[in-house]
C-alpha cells in the first residue's frame, strides 16, 4: 500500500469511527490519567499492579483514551519489563471490551532510553548527546530507545525535548540539546527518525512527542515553570526552528509549554498552538497538555475564573488531550461545556480525529500484533556498546596543561568529591524515578567513576568521600591521603534533579565543594577536575589552578567507564561543548551573540566557548573556499575545507561551519552554526569536506516578522579561516 493510500484508509477509518461515537466517548479520548488512577494500593503487592475495577471505570465507563507514568509505588519508579508487559496487556484487554474497541495509548518519559523499565540501556542525557556532535549516535539512541520501549509494551515516548537551552540556571537545561538552533534541530531530528523509522507502527518503533512547545526553556529568572519574555522575532529566530525540524521529521505529538510567554500561559495560547503550529508549521498530529496544566490556568495562573473556564480556554486554544492527571474532572467539565455549546462539537471532533489518526498510524487498532520479544530487543550487547560509545563521545576535555592527561595506568590516584562514587549523578532526573536520585535502585553492575578507574588501574586508586551526595567529606582525611598519591581526581558537580525541585539561586558551587577543592589544590598535588551534573556550575577559580578539566555533564549509565577510558587514554576524547560555559554567574552570553555584546567593553569571554573540546592529538583545518564569489537570491553555496590530523594519535574532530551576515536590516549574530561534520582521522591523514549552504541558511526574520534573505556580503568561518561571498538580487 502506498503512503497516500494508507493515509486515505486511515482518514476513512477515523471518519467512520467518529460518526459512531457518543459525546462521552469522544471526550474520553481527550482525557489522559496517571497510572495511579487504575493501580492497586501499594500494600497489595499485586502482579501486575492493576486494579481491574478501577481500570474498567476509567476505560469502559469514562472512555479514557490515554494513561501515563511509571507504575510502581512509591515515587513512580521503574518496573521490570515483564510487569510492564502485563500492565499494558491488561489495559489492552480492557479497551477491547469497550463498545467501539478504541485502544488506550500509553505515554512514558523515556528521555534517555527506556528510563522506567528496569535494566534498560540508558544513554547520555540530551545535553551530553549534543556534546557528541554525532547525529548518527542520536539516530541509534532513538532506534534503541524505541525498541526497548516497545518491548515494554509502550507505544508513546514523551521525547525529545526541542526547547533550546539558553538559560543555564534552568533546571531542565540538560534535557535540551544546548544553546544552538542548528545543533538542536539536527540532533533532535536524527533521534526522531531513529525512533520512528519510516513507519512508527512497526513492532520495534514508537512515536515521539516534541517538548515543550514553545519558549518553556527561557524563564527570565531561571526557575522552572516561571515566565519567559520572548519577542516574536526571537521566538521565530531561535525557539520555533527546532520544533519545525521535529515536525518535518515526522513527530506526531507535541506536549505544551508548562509555563507562560509574554503573559500568555502555553495552554491558553491560540497564537502558538493553532495559528503558528497548525497554520505555519503544518503540524497534523495532536497536542497533549503537561502535568495538570489545564487546571493550573485556574489554580495557579488566575487566567480562568473557574476550573470549567480553564478547560474551555485550553481546548479552544488548541490543546487536544489533557494530562489531568489524577481524576476525571476534565472529562466531566468538557462534557458540560459541549452540552452548553461553549465548546462546539466541531472542536471536539477535530481533537478526537487527530488522536484517533495517530492511534491508527501507530498500529494500536491492530490488537493481534504481538509485543516484540524481550530477547533480541532489550539490553542487547550491541545496544550497550552503542551507549558506551555515546558516553565516550560526550565527554569534553576542557583543559590539559602540560599534557597531564592521559594518566599512566600505574599512577597512584586519589579520587574524591561528591560525584565520584555514585551512578545517579551521571544520569540525572527521569532515571528509574522522577528525580533520579534513589541510588539504591541503580544497577550494581554499572561502575561509578571511582569503580571504573580502579578496575582499569594497574596502580593504587583510593577513594575518600561519603556514601551519598549529602554525606560530608572529611577534608583533613582527603588532604592526608593525597600525600600517598601522584594525582587527585576531584569530582564535583550536582546531585540529580529535574523540574522545580532543581531550582537554584546561583550557579556557584556550594561552599563545601569549594572548600574541598581549595584544600586539595593546596596540597600541591596535580589535580584533575571532573564536573558532573546538568548545568554549568561556576568553576573558574578552581579551573585556573588545576592542570586538567573534564566536563562530563550527564553521560548516562556507561559514564563511569567512558570517563576512565579517557583518563587512562584508552579513548581519545572528542566531545565538544553544546553551550557556552560561563565564567561567572551573570556572564551569560551565548556564542551567537549580537555585535553590541562584544563591543565597547563588552565581550564574549566564557570560561570555555561553545564548540570547545580538546583531544590527545591535534587537528588543523585549511583551504577554506566557496564555489562562487557571488550568487543570486535563491541559489546554494558550496563550501570546501580540509581537515588534517597533525598529531600522533588517531582521533575524531568535529568541523564547525559558521556564517555571518555582514550587514542587515535586523542586527545579526556575530556568527551562527550552519553545518558540522565529525570525522575520524589517522595521524597525518587529511580529508576534504564539502558543505552546502541553502537559501534558508542565509535567511533571517525581517522587520515585518517574515523570513527573508537580503542582498549583501556574507562571511563563512571554519577554524581560523574566513571566506566570503555576496548575494545579489
Amino acid at each position: 500500500m502506498t503512503a497516500q493510500a494508507g493515509n486515505e484508509a486511515v482518514e476513512a477509518s477515523v471518519k467512520q469511527l467518529l460518526s459512531e461515537m457518543t459525546l462521552e466517548e469522544k471526550v474520553g479520548q481527550m482525557t489522559q490519567v496517571d497510572f495511579s488512577v487504575v493501580s492497586t494500593p501499594e500494600a497489595q503487592n499485586a502482579e501486575p499492579p492493576v486494579d481491574r475495577a478501577r481500570l474498567e471505570e476509567a476505560v469502559i465507563n469514562r472512555h479514557v483514551g490515554s494513561i501515563l507514568n511509571a507504575p510502581l509505588s512509591p515515587n513512580n519508579r521503574a518496573a521490570p519489563i515483564e510487569t510492564w508487559r502485563k500492565i499494558t496487556a491488561a489495559i489492552q484487554e480492557t479497551s477491547s471490551r469497550t463498545r467501539l474497541k478504541i485502544p488506550v495509548i500509553y505515554g512514558i518519559d523515556a528521555i534517555h532510553g527506556a528510563t522506567y523499565t528496569q535494566g534498560a540501556v540508558l544513554f547520555p542525557q540530551a545535553i551530553s548527546m549534543a556534546a557528541t556532535f554525532n547525529p548518527e549516535l542520536s539516530f541509534k539512541e532513538g532506534e534503541i530507545t524505541a525498541r526497548e520501549v516497545r518491548a515494554s509494551g509502550l507505544p508513546w515516548n514523551f521525547a525529545p525535548v526541542m526547547d533550546i537551552g539558553r538559560q543555564p540556571l534552568w533546571p531542565r537545561l540538560w534535557e535540551t540539546y544546548g544553546e544552538d538552533v542548528h545543533l538542536s534541530s539536527v540532533m533532535g531530528a536524527a533521534y526522531i527518525k531513529g525512533h520512528q523509522g519510516d513507519d512508527f507502527s512497526a513492532p520495534d518503533k514508537a512515536l515521539t512527542c516534541l517538548k515543550h512547545y514553545v519558549g518553556y526553556s527561557f524563564p527570565i529568572n531561571g526557575k522552572d515553570r516561571t515566565p519567559a519574555w520572548i519577542g516574536e522575532r526571537m521566538l521565530r529566530e531561535y525557539f520555533l526552528p527546532p520544533f519545525e525540524a521535529g515536525v518535518q521529521a515526522g513527530s506526531p505529538t507535541i506536549m505544551v509549554n508548562s509555563a507562560e510567554v509574554d503573559g500568555i500561559p502555553g495552554h491558553a495560547n491560540y497564537q502558538y498552538l493553532t495559528t503558528i503550529l497548525r497554520g505555519e508549521l503544518g503540524f497534523k498530529g495532536f497536542t497533549v497538555s503537561d502535568w495538570e496544566d489545564i487546571k493550573r490556568l485556574y489554580t495557579r495562573d488566575r487566567l480562568a475564573a473557574s476550573p470549567k473556564e480553564a478547560v474551555r480556554i485550553a481546548v479552544m486554544a488548541g490543546v487536544d488531550m489533557s494530562m489531568v492527571p489524577f481524576d476525571f474532572s476534565f472529562y466531566d467539565l468538557l462534557i458540560e461545556l459541549a452540552r452548553s455549546g461553549e465548546v462546539p462539537m466541531s472542536r471536539i471532533d477535530e481533537a478526537v480525529s487527530r488522536i484517533l489518526t495517530v492511534k491508527f498510524q501507530a498500529g494500536l487498532f491492530d490488537t493481534d500484533r504481538p509485543v516484540p520479544p524481550v530477547e533480541g530487543h532489550f539490553a542487547t550487547p550491541d545496544a550497550v556498546e552503542t551507549n558506551r560509545q555515546a558516553a565516550r563521545e560526550s565527554i569534553i576535555l576542557a583543559k590539559n596543561d602540560h599534557h597531564i592527561l592521559p594518566l599512566k595506568k600505574d599512577a597512584r590516584i586519589l579520587v574524591t568529591g561528591p560525584t565520584a562514587n555514585l551512578l545517579s549523578v551521571m544520569n540525572g532526573g527521569w532515571t528509574i524515578t522522577w528525580q533520579g536520585d534513589n541510588e539504591s535502585l541503580y544497577p550494581q553492575d554499572k561502575p561509578t567513576v571511582f569503580e571504573a578507574l580502579r578496575k582499569k588501574s594497574a596502580g593504587k586508586v583510593t577513594y575518600v568521600g561519603g556514601q551519598s551526595f549529602a554525606d560530608p567529606i572529611d577534608i583533613d582525611k582527603v588532604v592526608a591521603e593525597a600525600g600517598n598519591h601522584d594525582y587527585v581526581l576531584l569530582a564535583l558537580g550536582e546531585k540529580p534533579y529535574t523540574e522545580t525541585l532543581g531550582n537554584i539561586e546561583s550557579l556557584m558551587l556550594d561552599q563545601t565543594q569549594i572548600d574541598l577543592a581549595n584544600a586539595v589544590i593546596a596540597t600541591g598535588k596535580p589535580v584533575i577536575l571532573l564536573m558532573l551534573g546538568g548545568r554549568p556550575r561556576i568553576i573558574t577559580a578552581i579551573a585556573d589552578k588545576v592542570p586538567g578539566v573534564i566536563l562530563g555533564f550527564l553521560p548516562g549509565m556507561e559514564g563511569g567507564e567512558a570517563i576512565a577510558d579517557i583518563v587512562y587514554g584508552d579513548y581519545n576524547p572528542d566531545g565538544k561543548l553544546p553551550i557556552s560555559y560561563p565564567r561567572n554567574t551573570n556572564d551569560i552570553v551565548p556564542y551567537d551573540h549580537k555585535p553590541m555584546e562584544s563591543y565597547d567593553g563588552n565581550a564574549y569571554k566564557p570560561l570555555y566557548p561553545f564548540g570547545h573540546g580538546m583531544s590527545y592529538t591535534t587537528f588543523e583545518t585549511r583551504g577554506l573556499s566557496v564555489d562562487k564569489a557571488q550568487i543570486k537570491m535563491g541559489e546554494n553555496v558550496t563550501v570546501r575545507v580540509s581537515v588534517k590530523n597533525t598529531g600522533a594519535q588517531k582521533g575524531k574532530e568535529t568541523v564547525l561551519l559558521y556564517l555571518n551576515d555582514v550587514a542587515a536590516s535586523v542586527t545579526r549574530p556575530a556568527r551562527q552554526l550552519k553545518a558540522f561534520k565529525k570525522v575520524e582521522l589517522e595521524p597525518g591523514q587529511e580529508q576534504p569536506l564539502s558543505f552546502t549552504l541553502t537559501p534558508r541558511d542565509l535567511s533571517f526574520i525581517g522587520i515585518d516578522m517574515k523570513r527573508i534573505i537580503e542582498p549583501g556580503e556574507f562571511k563563512v568561518m571554519v577554524g581560523q579561516e574566513t571566506a566570503g561571498f555576496s548575494v545579489t538580487e
